[in-house]
């Protein structure tokens, strides 16, 4: 049996993600968010052991970081046969990510105050 040497999510990352998530974000691109915040690059795998997410759900958060080009990729072939590995790094610091969320959260915000003073107008 093989030993690997894995970095993984401590209870400040948790309370990072668990951030991320209270502001609007889906579980998993937060946990990925936050693995990658504390790395340079990752392989794919890596970061399904590291942030104790499935395939399928670093996929979808992958997806979604990449559509707003906050993440890289790129593919390494293995030795030997067999699929090449894709490898992540973050794109965008991780203070312009805040940035992004901070404005996002100020502009819905400002979108549900104007429904009520709206709702108050039309209810007199």
């Amino acid at each position: 049996m093989k030993s690997l040497s894995v970095n993984v999510l401590d209870r400040a990352d948790e309370e990072f993600a668990d951030t991320l998530i209270q502001l609007g974000l889906k579980r998993n691109v937060a946990k990925v968010l936050t693995y990658l915040k504390n790395i340079k690059e990752v392989t794919s795998r890596d970061l399904e052991m590291g942030s104790d997410l499935r395939q399928p759900e670093v996929s979808i958060a992958m997806r979604e970081l990449e559509e707003l080009e906050w993440i890289s990729e790129r593919e390494e072939k293995k030795p030997g046969k067999g699929r090449p590995y894709k490898i992540y790094q973050l794109n965008t610091n991780i203070d312009t990510i805040i940035d992004y969320l901070e404005n996002k959260m100020k502009k819905e915000s400002q979108e549900k105050m104007e429904n009520i003073k709206r709702l108050k107008q039309l209810s007199k």
